[in-house]
């Protein structure tokens, strides 16, 4: 039997830069009120959310994701030459194949990286960010580029009350490289695919197939189940990734959950009792639900405001669609 050689790569892994990108329009709540009944104090006391971004025909996946990673990738101090690896987390990429994440590699002039797509729903940055640590310290790539992007207003019923509200575009970008130390602790993912009913798109698309359907697919939820799962359940997955990492809260000096609602954010706050002094990530108000993009476009926002500065412990979960999560604590960079 020949010996394989052993993988040599990094002892360990970090984030080393960080880039968002908003959509130029913001859409207030009376605009969505335009094709639903409801009031701006209903959808702000639901959901926190007072704007979110919307692009436009111009700011598709990839020109998001291209800006998103040109700032990330400045940020880490390192060229695009130097990407081995690009991550995409997305469900609104509407091209069944390729993935658009060799489009991106391509344009931000990265080379020949690997480079391929994800589908993890609001966990997918998680997901990325837990293969692309693999990916450094397996030493099949030096730095590896995550994104998480989405343009889920062309999944969104705005005639629909319970979601029409909800989501908003953008992207986030992380860079991965490796660390001489710990960065990026043990991730504490899985998935409940006995309630991946309670997210999910209305309409599969080979009904287009087999004739005219009604409406485009978008996105549609079981709002109370999904509240009760992810407050509950997201809490002790939280939990989880603290312990993974010999940490407590006390520890703790940033909180970055999945933007989904506010009320989640504030109760899982409560459930983890998390101390005064950590800072919560509350991106949601100003920038929606953006599904994957939403932990990194917080983190950027964290950074760029000081509400966060480099060397802070952080803990991030994402969770949503499948039923899908995913918990790590990571330093910021």
């Amino acid at each position: 039997m020949a010996k394989i050689r052993p993988s040599q790569g990094a002892p360990y892994a970090r984030i080393m830069g960080v880039g968002g990108y908003r959509p130029t329009r913001v859409v207030p709540n009376e605009v969505i009120l335009e094709t639903i009944d409801s009031s701006d104090e209903w959808i702000r006391s639901r959901s926190g959310i007072a704007t979110r971004h919307w692009a436009s025909d111009e700011e598709t996946v990839a020109m998001m994701s291209i800006e998103a990673s040109g700032k990330a990738i400045a940020d880490a101090g390192i060229t695009p030459e130097q990407i081995g690896g690009v991550i995409v987390s997305t469900v609104s990429h509407f091209k069944q194949t390729p993935a658009v994440a060799t489009e991106i590699a391509d344009r931000i002039g990265a080379g020949k990286p690997a480079a391929f797509d994800i589908s993890a729903g609001c966990a997918g940055f998680g997901y990325g960010l837990t293969l692309a640590k693999g990916m450094v310290v397996e030493g099949s790539a030096e730095y590896v580029l995550v994104i998480g992007v989405e343009r889920l207003s062309d999944l969104t019923d705005l005639e629909d009350r319970a979601t029409a509200f909800l989501f908003g575009d953008g992207a986030g970008a992380v860079v991965v490289g490796p660390s001489q130390d710990p960065q990026i602790g043990p991730t504490v993912w899985g998935s409940e695919g006995d309630k991946s009913n309670t997210i999910t798109q209305t309409v599969p698309w080979d009904d287009y197939r087999k004739g005219p359907v009604e409406r485009f697919p978008a996105l549609t939820q079981e709002g109370q189940a999904v509240f009760r799962w992810a407050v509950f359940e997201m809490a002790k997955i939280a939990q989880q990734a603290l312990d993974a990492a010999g940490i407590t809260s006390a520890d703790l000096d940033v909180f970055i959950p999945h933007q989904a609602n506010m009320r989640i954010i504030d109760s899982m706050v409560k459930t983890l009792k998390l101390p005064e002094h950590v800072t919560v990530a509350r991106d949601v108000e100003t920038t929606g639900n953006t599904s994957a993009a939403s932990i990194p476009l917080a983190m950027e926002r964290l950074l760029a405001t000081g509400q966060a500065k480099s060397g802070d412990t952080a803990l991030v979960i994402g969770f949503g669609a499948g039923l899908v999560y995913a918990a790590t604590v990571v330093t910021l960079p």
